[in-house]
């Protein structure tokens, strides 16, 4: 399969076109279905006879060019419409009925505050016609009516307000909020390309519209990606100052599969200037070795790093309700736990070489000691809770 990808250079064709470069070369094996030998990248450095060429060859179409934010009203028809023009009469010269993809924007349903949009108009102008060449030539033709496009490599400062808080809150720049219960709807480019790829397919999901609401439907004109995510901007920018604050506090919110948190964190971090990608850690020392807490979370307990140095016995304490998992990553040593009111102890040889995960049991008193004389023995902790200095649930006792 060959494929065009115009706009290849904006936002949503560099993802797509290095995603479906991973699909042709073998790297993405989830899509066995597709297979794809050539994807031509179509932008504004493009000639008109490269674009000839393309559509005389091309399997399948992804026209994502257009305007966004022009100079004039008159940018928008010859970005959004003439520009679709030529592409589809290039297609007829060549007589190839491929399918073709037509990226328009929930602006064109002309409803609520979008009916006098000079965007939308256009957007609506280019919709027409591609139905209308479909009509003409039988040629497959798929409609997406986008909600608001975010994730990595949108433009800050340009047509997305999540793309600019992102980028605002990353590098400490003021943002301005001035309704925090407006609501937007998003559609994340992971989720976009996933429909991208059922679309070649030949699976794409149809829908209709109620207004700006879209409605999935199998037999429905219009085609959409069915994962969106709806949020307030108040609660956008409380989750991205948290992620910006994540450095200090180290706690990482709840991140479910498929959740809006997680893939807006991961949009967050790709706006992260090069002096915060790296961040100090605040490790506890004394005479035994170190201690540092590496990251919290809200319900799963936080993970450590501990540092015994040669000959050094740390810990001789337990817990009631607490328990922890201690991985050995380097170095040797000897863990000891003893039950609580016995003499029972039980021993456990650890070390880099051969890594186990030793659990320390609620109830048992328990140690680790270093046994290399020359080496620091380092020790990766798992907690079930985060520490809590007012009720820490640790009580010193030998074992």
């Amino acid at each position: 399969m060959n494929i065009l990808v115009t706009g290849a250079a904006g936002f949503v064709g560099r993802n797509l076109v290095e995603n479906l470069k991973n699909i042709r070369n073998g790297k993405n094996r989830t899509r066995p279905g597709i297979k794809i030998n050539e994807i031509y990248e179509y932008d504004l450095s493009s000639t008109l006879e490269e674009l000839d060429e393309y559509c005389r060859i091309a399997d399948f179409v992804f026209n994502l060019a257009g305007v966004n934010r022009p100079k004039d009203s008159e940018e928008f028809k010859k970005g959004n419409f003439g520009f679709a023009s030529t592409l589809l009469d290039t297609l007829k010269k060549y007589n190839n009925r491929a399918p073709v993809m037509l990226s328009s924007s929930i602006q064109a349903t002309l409803s609520g505050r979008f009916g006098t949009s000079e965007y939308g108009l256009s957007k609506k102008a280019g919709e027409d016609l591609f139905f209308q060449y479909g009509e003409e030539t039988g040629a497959k033709v798929l409609v997406y009516r986008f909600p608001n496009l975010v994730g990595k490599w949108v433009r800050p400062n340009y047509n997305s307000a999540v793309g600019t808080f992102c980028n605002n809150i990353a590098n400490n720049l003021p943002i301005i909020v001035n309704d925090p219960t407006v609501e937007l709807e998003m559609l994340f480019i992971d989720d976009l390309l996933e429909e991208m790829y059922d679309a070649l397919e030949g699976k794409e999901h149809h829908c209709e519209f109620e207004g700006v609401e879209t409605i999935q439907r199998e037999d429905g004109r219009y085609c959409c990606a069915p994962v969106t995510h709806k949020a307030t901007l108040g609660y956008i920018v409380e989750c991205l100052n948290k992620f910006h604050d994540q450095p200090k506090t180290l706690l990482m919110p709840a991140i479910p599969e498929g959740s809006f948190v997680k893939k807006l964190y991961s949009m967050y971090l790709s706006y992260l200037p090069k002096e915060k990608v790296a961040f100090d850690l605040n490790m506890s020392k004394d005479d035994r070795g170190s201690f540092t807490e590496l990251i919290k979370t809200l319900d799963h307990g936080q993970i450590s790093v501990n540092i015994n140095k040669p000959g050094m016995t740390k810990g001789q304490h337990w817990h009631n309700g607490k328990w922890e998992i201690f991985i050995v990553v380097s170095g040797h040593g000897l863990i000891q736990e003893r039950k609580i009111g016995t003499d029972e102890v039980i021993e456990f040889e650890v070390s880099g070489d051969k890594i186990q995960a030793v659990q320390m049991l609620p109830g048992y008193t328990h140690n680790i000691i270093n046994l290399s004389e020359t080496e620091d023995l380092v020790t990766v902790l798992w907690a079930n809770e985060i520490f809590d200095p007012e009720h820490p649930d640790t009580y010193h006792e030998t074992v």
